[in-house]
């Protein structure tokens, strides 16, 4: 009798072999199998944008090949060209009125190493990390810097933000906190009172260590250009300027240009952190690329020109959540079990759609948001991102809904589906 011999594959890291995959991702594929099979389905699941809707500003375009035509091809500076670190501290103060210089800034490859890099400069092994539900991505970095994971859930009351009440148990022996705001996924944004009240516990929990490691905040505004309506985005330097040697700030160009492929972000905040985040990028090689650096120094330096994109950028998403915030309350009214949060900034807009529980005609029960999210590719042809994607619970009724990719076109035949798809379960 013929055995087959089983050989098991070789064992990694720990932390190779227990890196939790995206669930965006995992979604994502789901939909773009669907879509490849030729099913018209209203992707709403990426936060990107789409350069026919969100197409590069033809002044950065024009920028970037002139960098390449003159030949700016070696390898930038590892902590980010001179000439751009001098413009983003000269583009924070004329945006935010804060004061740093180029050695405090901080250029990468976008936002995400520069987070790594703040993680991994701070966060020991076992550190308790603090940061709210839902929120993108800082468990995985929180893991990935072997942290112990301390995650706060939030209400749709308070929009989904953590409030000084909600953090304050968490404070005592943590050594950080991150926070973002315009916050991804919800689209909703800090005031200046909720963001002021949070400040003051960090600079009170600090009095109270006494020399020992500080807590830190890292503060993710990398969509702080996009806010909407009457919002005013916030940052705690300005706030409360005592908060500066504890606090490290993302931006760049990626949400604020529709330049997500560009891939130039900036970290700011103190220089020794600066330092170190630098050190361990450069051992990573995570540069942004030397002509594109150039071409964003060249293009901040235009004031208006700048001014104008962004103007332009928020007024297209502005129509676009406004569009699906109104359809979605028409539904509402007309007692679909459905509700949406008013967008203040992102590219986002948070919806609830509360099926589970319900019953489908074939006999299948919508036990959890990952049946509902399913239903909704396969009935509504509506892809849309749980808020478990972003570490809530699989009970939660709430959904994240991009707009980057959203042609105004679409938005009619969005709410007809979904009206034809949820009728029969009201």
């Amino acid at each position: 009798m013929r055995t087959e011999t089983i050989i098991a594959e070789p064992q990694l890291s720990q932390l190779a072999e227990n890196l939790i995959g995206s669930e965006i991702i995992k979604i994502g594929g789901q939909l773009n199998a669907r879509i490849a099979a030729g099913e018209k389905i209203a992707n709403l699941t990426i936060g990107d944008f789409d350069p026919k809707v969100f197409p590069l500003p033809e002044a950065y375009v024009n920028e970037i090949i002139t960098a390449y035509r003159e030949g700016h091809t070696n390898y930038p500076q590892a902590n980010g060209m001179e000439v751009l670190r001098k413009e983003v501290a000269r583009h924070i103060a004329r945006k935010q009125g804060l004061d740093y210089n180029a050695n405090e800034v901080l250029i990468a490859s976008g936002g995400r190493p520069l987070i790594y890099a703040a993680f991994r400069a701070i966060v020991d092994p076992q550190d308790k990390v603090i940061f709210p539900i839902p929120s993108w991505n800082n468990n995985h970095y929180t893991f990935l810097n072997s942290g112990v994971q301390v995650a706060v859930d939030t209400s749709a009351a308070n929009r989904f933000l953590p409030t000084a009440d909600d953090l304050r148990p968490h404070l005592g022996d943590a050594s950080l906190l991150a926070v973002c705001s315009p916050l991804n996924p919800t689209g909703t944004s800090f005031t200046a009172d909720q963001l002021g009240a949070i400040c003051d516990l960090i600079l009170e929990e600090n009095n109270r260590r006494d020399g020992r490691k500080p807590l830190y905040l890292l503060y993710d505004q990398i969509y702080s250009a996009l806010t909407l309506g009457d919002t005013v985005h916030v940052d705690p330097v300005s706030l409360r300027p005592e908060m500066r040697p504890y606090t490290i700030c993302i931006d760049g160009v990626s949400k604020a240009f529709a330049a997500t492929g560009v891939r130039v972000g900036w970290a700011f905040g103190p220089e020794r952190i600066m330092q170190r985040m630098h050190s361990l990028l450069g051992h990573i090689g995570a540069w942004a690329p030397k002509p594109e650096q150039i071409a964003t120094a060249r293009l901040l330096k235009q004031d208006a020109v700048v001014d104008d994109i962004i103007a332009g950028h928020n007024a297209k998403i502005q129509q676009r959540v406004e569009a699906l915030y109104t359809g979605f309350m028409a539904m509402k009214a007309e007692g679909f079990p459905v509700d949406a949060i008013p967008a203040e900034g992102a590219m986002y807009l948070t919806v609830k759609i509360d099926l589970q529980g319900r019953t489908l005609a074939d006999g299948t029960v919508l036990n959890d948001a990952e049946d509902v999210t399913l239903f909704l590719i396969r009935e509504a042809k509506l892809g849309l991102v749980p808020f478990y994607a972003f570490g809530a619970d699989r009970s939660s009724p709430w959904f994240r809904v991009s707009v980057g990719v959203l042609h105004m076109e679409d938005v009619p035949a969005i709410f007809e589906n979904l009206r034809n798809a949820l009728g029969p379960l009201r």
